[in-house]
């Protein structure tokens, strides 16, 4: 007698093929890359408000941030490679949980002073040298419809709101643009700051729109960020988007798709 084989159940396993498909999707997104949609200007002109990303949370290894509890029952973080000055970091505020994304200059025992807006690290000065300047309109951007800070305010909306561009070179000779929008900021001139072991020091690159290590928590600044709030490093935009939402893809910036985070 020959027996046939029963056919498998056909939307049963089409439901399990999903479900396994979304919790490896899940367990990827969760241990490897995170994405990340810009938010805010404090990163311009590096960042754009609408630049979505993914962020490569195995650069730096795994934390409490980074991963589940169950697959990392450890409370510190497992370092694969420790943090480079000038790598654009995605971390967590220590107050308040949420996600910030600045640039690392301070390592755990720099000396870190702005004069005059530079940066002075470690006693030198970190050379700037001007580089033209980065022009947007005036007009609400992003979701939240915030409205550009300009150096040649006051504009009209819709007019040209401008910012002097510098190129700053950190001492292995990596660089990246910075935006002046006041040539006296209130973050300009601080105190010299000394960066604690096991802790990073932060800065936008839009540096009178950054509340940033400059400023300590009280006042709304990230201060001293602990290595185990760092989420990972942010390596390639995946494309951008001008418009209130990043599903209005006729508003998508040509330019920025899969460019690199420098």
């Amino acid at each position: 007698m020959s027996t046939d084989a029963k056919p498998s159940g056909g939307l049963g396993e089409t439901i399990k093929t999903i479900v396994y498909a979304l919790l490896i999707a899940g367990v990827f997104r969760t241990l490897f890359f995170q994405p990340f949609w810009i938010p805010s200007g404090s990163m311009k002109d590096t960042l754009l408000i609408g630049d979505f990303l993914f962020v490569n949370k195995m650069a730096y290894g795994y934390s409490r941030h980074s991963c589940p509890f169950s697959l990392c029952p450890f409370s510190g973080r497992l370092l694969f490679s420790e943090p480079e000055r000038g790598d654009v970091v995605v971390f967590r505020h220590p107050v308040n949980g949420s996600d910030f994304i600045k640039r690392l200059i301070g390592l755990p025992g720099d000396r870190v002073q702005f004069v005059g807006g530079q940066i002075i690290l470690n006693g030198s000065p970190l050379p700037l040298e001007p580089a033209g300047t980065f022009t947007e309109v005036f007009a609400p951007q992003g979701p939240m419809g915030h409205m550009p800070r300009c150096e040649n305010a006051p504009v009209g909306r819709g007019g040209e709101c401008t910012k002097s561009r510098f190129t700053e070179i950190l001492p292995d000779g990596r660089s990246h643009s910075v935006l002046n929008i006041d040539p006296n900021g209130f973050g300009d001139d601080t105190p010299e700051f000394v960066v604690p072991e096991g802790h990073y020091f932060f800065v936008g690159d839009n540096r009178d729109n950054s509340q940033d290590s400059r400023y300590a928590r009280a006042v709304g600044g990230v201060g001293f960020v602990p290595a185990e709030n760092l989420i990972g490093r942010a390596d390639r935009i995946m494309f951008s988007s001008a418009g209130s939402s990043m599903l209005y893809f006729w508003t998508w910036r040509s330019d920025r798709f899969f460019a690199a985070v420098k």
